[in-house]
């Protein structure tokens, strides 16, 4: 069982007249790599910042190992932020915008020397020590201010949409560079972001936010193949979101038609929402599917096409690697596990 490392209770955050944060409450453990995802302004960077003590909650609860420290300044947090603009000293070779931190401690040159050269090496950048900054590209920028961060050895680094000015290419790669770097230094990651698919691919726990609100927390899994509510479902992935009702455990109505389902729990008729996500719905003859309709687009994305199916009640999306062509009849086939019923927003 993992230590509990920081907890947030009943955290709230006003500006002006402006509530940021609506209660807050959230655990997070020794060695994780945990992911604040959501939307622009729902208060992941505000929640990120009173952790590291840059902001002061209006009310609520910062404890680490069990400490209160919500008015403990930022220096005296064994926590390390790395920003989007990565601050580095221009004036200073890569070696010496990783010492800095060490040097204000006046540590021992060797020491000091030894340190830089274990990070340059954890972030591969080894023979760069005389580099001048601003001639590194920015996924370059980007390791050294990460290197800076953990040669001061926090218990916690703190990473503020780090990867947000690297282009496609460049992000991807330092996403997998991120999760080695965790796992060999072995200390918690808090990673703040927007896009889904790095939360996804990086996270071991992903607390998804909307409004200065928890909506969501859970493996990259559970949040996508079991979103909670509508926001979650629409906001990671792309979902098909359909009403209907809960007629019993397992079985569940919409669209004019019963399906088997995984699902459990629910009143009996209950109104509840449905989710589908696009790659778990097969295109198959009218006959084998209780869901018929006719293809209206088609779109080649690459891996996949993107197809849009237009039935009696609504159109549908589907992602499959079989071609069918525009105005085609088809049916929708989906099985018991392919359909994922949710509460409906404001009833749980």
């Amino acid at each position: 069982m993992k230590n509990k490392l920081i907890e947030l209770v009943d955290l709230t955050k006003n500006f002006d007249d402006q509530q940021v944060l609506r209660g807050i409450n959230l655990d997070i453990y020794e060695n994780e790599f945990l992911t604040l995802l959501g939307p622009s302004g729902c208060g992941k960077t505000t929640t990120l910042r009173i952790i590291a003590g840059f902001e002061e909650p209006s009310s609520g609860q910062v404890l680490f190992n069990g400490i209160e420290i919500s008015k403990l300044p930022p220096y005296k947090r064994e926590v390390n932020t790395v920003f989007q603009k990565y601050a580095l000293f221009p004036h200073l070779n890569v070696a010496e915008n990783i010492a800095f931190g060490l040097n204000l401690k006046k540590m021992d040159k060797s020491v000091i020397a030894q340190k830089v050269e274990r990070m340059l090496k954890m972030v591969g950048l080894s023979g760069f020590e005389n580099r001048d900054v601003t001639l590194l590209s920015g996924g370059q920028q980007q390791r050294v201010a990460i290197a800076r961060a953990l040669v001061n050895e926090p218990k916690v680094l703190l990473l503020d949409e780090p990867l947000g000015a690297l282009d496609a290419k460049i992000r991807k790669a330092m996403q997998v560079e991120l999760k080695k770097i965790q796992r060999e230094v072995g200390i918690t990651f808090i990673y703040v972001t927007h896009d889904q698919e790095e939360a996804l691919s990086m996270s071991d726990t992903v607390v998804v936010m909307n409004n200065g609100e928890i909506q969501q927390i859970g493996t990259p899994t559970d949040i996508y193949n079991e979103p909670e509510n509508r926001f979650v479902a629409s906001f990671i992935g792309e979902s098909n979101i359909i009403e209907g009702t809960m007629i019993k455990d397992f079985l569940v109505e919409f669209d004019g038609n019963r399906f088997e389902c995984v699902d459990k729990g629910f009143p009996e008729n209950e109104p509840i929402e449905v989710v589908l996500r696009p790659e778990d719905l097969d295109i198959v003859s009218p006959e084998e599917a209780k869901i018929t309709g006719t293809v209206r687009n088609i779109t080649f994305k690459g891996v996949h096409y993107e197809i849009l199916i237009e039935t009696e009640n609504r159109t549908y999306t589907v992602h499959t690697t079989d071609y069918a062509e525009v105005g085609r009849k088809v049916g929708l086939k989906l099985g018991p596990e392919d359909i994922h019923v949710m509460w409906k927003m404001g009833t749980y």
